[in-house]
């Protein structure tokens, strides 16, 4: 019978021995596999390296434009006048169509004038009686100084006869501007318009009784139709560029050139001129009112009618242009891949301006010919080497894009 304590003994013993067995094999398998890797082939490092990425690259053109900024604006009449009754009473007649143009002096309405046709006549009754009294204290002031002559009467009778003469006259002046008084609201009461335009609807109907005063209503309105106003803001840095060359002034505003476009049109296809700058800057916005006329023959242009504006520089300049799609977005950032003598493409912050001649005006950041990645900025990153297939820069969009094509079938 075996000592359990011995078969114990052997039991942890063998053990031991197949692990270390198991721990040796391990070493060896472990060496010989650094023995292999050592004696292994090493790869080629040039083989490793990604291949060149093809792009499409052109040179920064350099170009006189004129450089145009675009805002917004509001088309308003150069004249606009709220028709309101100047003598009360009913309305009688209404001699127009809403929205009917009229000329300047056309009739609009007519109040009723029978009662100061009464006034008038009354006036002129009143200046005929003053006129028989002047002309009879004047003949009895003339028969007085003959009669001082002869010392046949009194000094102080000539001058009554003076006074009364003095005062017959101020009545007369009094009764003539009677009369003139009710010719005038004689008159007020056909109301005509003051401007050549486009008349509003009638707010005030026939039979309808208007007053006079600050409360008066407002019968109508008249807006001129051509020429216009088309008022707008700028912001202060193209403010300040318009006035470094001089444009600001009274004298050369006209200079600065001004085309607007509707919301239905393609572009800016109606050219006006600068008439003047506001006195100040909103410090609130940061912009200065500028306002332009614009010649309205056709009446499509209405007052309050929403308007892109373009205005630009008075004077060509030099310029550096790229395509816009040579452009990339880094946060708040904008960015262009120049492409070197060694085929690298490297990253280049820019700032730009607006766009002039369909391509985009660059202010800082490139020069002239340099080479950037106009298509395929999408597929390569700094430092990449690139494969370049050199265009022109103003090859518009059909070419670039057969490029972009060809690259894409290629891959």
């Amino acid at each position: 019978m075996k000592n359990p304590i011995q078969s114990h003994t052997v039991s942890r013993r063998f053990s031991r021995s197949a692990i270390a067995i198991a721990v040796g094999a391990l070493l060896i398998v472990g060496a010989a596999g650094y023995s292999l890797s050592g004696h292994a082939e090493k790869p080629d490092a040039a083989s490793a390296a990604p291949p060149a990425t093809p792009v499409t690259v052109a040179g920064v053109l350099e170009r006189s434009i004129i450089e145009w900024d675009d805002f917004s604006g509001r088309v308003e009449s150069v004249e606009r006048v709220d028709i309101r009754p100047r003598v009360s009473g009913t309305i009688e007649a209404v001699h127009f169509k809403d929205g009917q143009l009229v000329k300047k002096g056309d009739k609009l309405f007519t109040i009723d004038q029978r009662p100061y046709k009464a006034e008038l006549a009354q006036a002129e009754a009143t200046r005929a009686g003053a006129q028989a009294r002047a002309a009879l204290t004047r003949t009895e002031l003339e028969r007085t100084r003959r009669l001082i002559e002869d010392r046949a009467v009194a000094r102080r009778e000539l001058d009554e006869r003076e006074n009364a003469w003095h005062e017959a006259e101020a009545n007369l002046k009094a009764a003539e501007a009677a009369v003139i008084s009710a010719r005038l609201n004689l008159q007020y009461t056909e109301i005509t318009a003051p401007v050549s335009g486009r008349v509003s609807r009638a707010e005030i109907t026939v039979g309808n009784l208007v007053a006079t005063g600050p409360t008066a209503p407002t019968l109508t309105t008249v807006v001129s139709v051509s020429p216009v106003y088309v008022n707008f803001e700028i912001d202060e840095p193209t403010y300040i560029r318009y006035a470094s060359t001089g444009a600001v002034g009274n004298a050369n505003v006209q200079r600065i050139p001004v085309a607007i476009g509707l919301t239905s049109e393609t572009g800016y296809p109606r050219e006006g001129h600068v008439q003047s700058f506001d006195n100040r800057l909103d410090t609130g916005s940061g912009t200065i009112r500028v306002r332009a006329v614009f010649d309205n023959a056709d009446g499509t242009l209405t007052p309050g009618m929403y308007a892109r504006v373009r205005t630009g520089d008075a004077n060509a300049k030099n310029a550096l242009l790229i395509d816009d799609r040579a452009v990339g977005t880094d946060q708040d950032k904008k960015y262009v891949m120049v492409v070197g003598s060694d085929n690298k493409a490297v990253y280049r912050q820019i700032t730009l301006g607006p766009m002039a001649d369909g391509l985009r005006v660059v202010r800082g950041g490139l020069k002239k010919d340099e080479r950037i990645v106009v298509n395929g900025l999408q597929r390569i990153r700094p430092n990449d080497a690139v494969t370049p297939e050199v265009v022109a820069m103003d090859a518009r969009v059909a070419g670039l894009n057969k490029a972009a094509g060809q690259m894409a079938s290629a891959q």
